[in-house]
């Protein structure tokens, strides 16, 4: 087969060097990202590298895409960087505070309009989140096939691929139909480097913004209130601790700490 299109999700996280800056508003329950640098989270940059390496053996296009504030159009340029043929930056702040349904939901909208994409990557999760819902809702949304834990790709003849998942003892191959999404891990290749020239070429590559009122989206389903998921209260916990110094001998002073133990209830 030949002449892919494959869309890749990409999410700018916290750069790790920051991450101590990164904060909960009380209010929204939602994380505090403004003024942090944000990198490419960096299992979807192996997503990136596995539809880079597809197109250079089979041909095509990789778009990559991200549904982020407007900062993170350096992001995108580096994905273009990287070899992406072209972007799209789904911003607006209707999305803000959206949870991975709607995040999905989205995503989805975005993969629709660019019409017809045989195939959709995604890193198994985020850096920041973690929770590895994206893709597999993604695939939801677009009526197609989905996978995790991805890592071995091969485009077959025959319209399917080959998709090998990782599991704790042992590889399971699936023949599946394009189109598909699939998710990949660390272990399925090392993303390459920019480069000069790359970064260069980025520049002249299109890079285009989408709002909520360019996507095939429902209002009432975006951002915060449209969300689904919803935190519950957020507290310090008490981390103080009663502190009594005891002296003697070291038999004497674990027999003080034995009776004080059964003394607080606990059975020795």
């Amino acid at each position: 087969m030949s002449g892919l299109k494959i869309a890749v999700c990409i999410k700018p996280v916290p750069s790790p060097d920051q991450y101590h800056r990164v904060g909960i508003d009380p209010r929204t329950k939602t994380l505090v990202r403004e003024g942090i640098p944000t990198v490419i989270n960096p299992l979807d940059k192996n997503a990136l590298e596995a539809a880079l390496q597809i197109r250079e053996k089979c041909g095509g296009t990789v778009a990559a895409i991200s549904m982020a504030p407007p900062a993170a159009e350096e992001n995108l340029r580096e994905a273009l960087a990287m070899g992406a043929d072209e972007a799209y930056l789904l911003s607006d702040r209707a999305f803000a505070g959206s949870d991975t349904l709607a995040t999905s939901m989205v995503l989805a909208a975005a993969v629709k309009k660019l019409g017809p994409v045989d195939l959709v990557l995604t890193g198994n999760e985020s850096a920041d989140g973690g929770t590895a819902q994206v893709s597999a809702q993604l695939g939801e949304w677009l009526g197609y096939p989905h996978l995790m834990h991805a890592c071995g790709l091969e485009v077959m003849e025959d319209g399917f691929i080959r998709v090998d998942t990782a599991r704790e003892d042992c590889r399971v191959a699936y023949r599946v139909k394009l189109p598909a999404v699939v998710s990949v891990v660390r272990t399925i290749n090392k993303p390459r480097f920019t480069s000069l020239m790359g970064v260069i070429a980025a520049g002249k590559k299109p890079l285009s913004v989408w709002t909520s009122g360019d996507l095939p989206v429902d209002e009432n389903f975006l951002g915060l209130e449209g969300s689904p998921t919803k935190a519950g209260d957020i507290y310090q916990p008490d981390l103080s601790r009663r502190c009594e110094l005891l002296e003697g001998s070291a038999g004497e002073i674990a027999g003080a700490v034995l009776q004080k133990l059964r003394a607080a209830g606990l059975q020795l």
